[in-house]
Formats: structure tokens, sequence, C-alpha cells
């Protein structure tokens, strides 16, 4: 059997708080405490991460586009092919 690396993770809180959580767990359908704190924290983790990821994804793609912008490179030979096809097409008109 494999065992599980485990670490702990203890808090203190006021009373009214703790009692107010435990009210919420049960009417979450949590059977414990620690449950519905662990669900809880790993929702709100979650979405914290995905919208740090989002935040680099865009930045990224940011500096990608305007890098583009700023410093175009030379049309290659098949766009020049498709400009030229593309003018005289229009010129027919």
């Amino acid at each position: 059997m494999k065992t599980l690396d485990r670490s702990r993770f203890d808090t203190r809180l006021p009373k009214e708080q703790k009692e107010y959580f435990e009210y919420a767990a049960t009417l979450g359908g949590f059977r414990t405490l620690t449950e519905f704190v662990i669900y809880s924290v790993q929702q709100q983790a979650s979405s914290i991460v995905e919208k740090y990821n989002s935040i680099l994804a865009s930045k990224k793609d940011k500096e990608i586009f305007f890098d583009a912008i700023m410093n175009p490179q030379e049309p290659n030979d098949s766009l020049k092919k498709a400009a030229s096809r593309f003018n005289k097409a229009v010129k027919k008109k």
C-alpha cells in the first residue's frame, strides 16, 4: 500500500466563526468541517491560479502580437505571389 505524503494545517478562529462554518458545512452536505474547508480552499485556490495563468497568457499574447506589429518580418515568396494574384484579380474588376 502506498503511503500518501501528508501535511498538517492548523488555525485559530473565533468560536462564532467556527460555528458559522460548521453550519455552512452541514447545509452544504459535508461530513466534517475539515472536508468543507478543504473543498472551499481548493475551489478558491483553483480560481485564483486560473485567473493568474490567464493574465500571464494574455500578457504573453500581447507581447507576441505587438512584437509582430512593431517588428514585421519580410513577406516570403508565397505571400508575394498571393499579393500579386490578388492585385491582378482586383484590377480586372
